[in-house]
């Protein structure tokens, strides 16, 4: 199985499942990641890392400190994200797969949507 990036009408197929997702925080500008894989009903996040804490971004109750970051597990199934592009954060996403790295929504656009190639964005 493997998931698919939609970027308009351009779709990128990830040949591994798992995939992690980085941004940074538009308020603290620190850094923001979660790692997901397909999995069948859409994408299970597994793991969620917030390097410090502050506004609206506050460790979960489960989250451990670990070399600067908060780490979370993940409790949470969704068909698909959608990621706003903006382009008035500072940045946009970071999406790495299969050892590659993509940057996605760095400039004001329609919504990012990330779903399995099976599932309908």
């Amino acid at each position: 199985m493997t998931a698919c990036l939609a970027i308009g009408a351009l779709v990128l197929h990830l040949g591994n499942p798992a995939f992690t997702l980085g941004w940074q925080h538009s308020v603290e500008k620190t850094g923001w990641e979660e790692s997901w894989i397909v999995a069948p009903k859409g994408l299970t996040l597994i793991q969620s890392r917030i390097k410090g804490s502050g506004a609206g971004m506050e460790p979960g109750p489960d989250a451990v400190l670990q070399d600067g970051w908060w780490v979370s597990p993940g409790h949470l199934e969704v068909p698909r994200l959608i990621l706003a592009a903006s382009g008035a954060t500072g940045g946009g996403w970071m999406l790495c797969a299969d050892g590659t790295c993509h940057s996605i929504g760095t400039s004001a656009g329609d919504p990012v949507a990330i779903a399995p190639c099976d599932m309908p964005l």
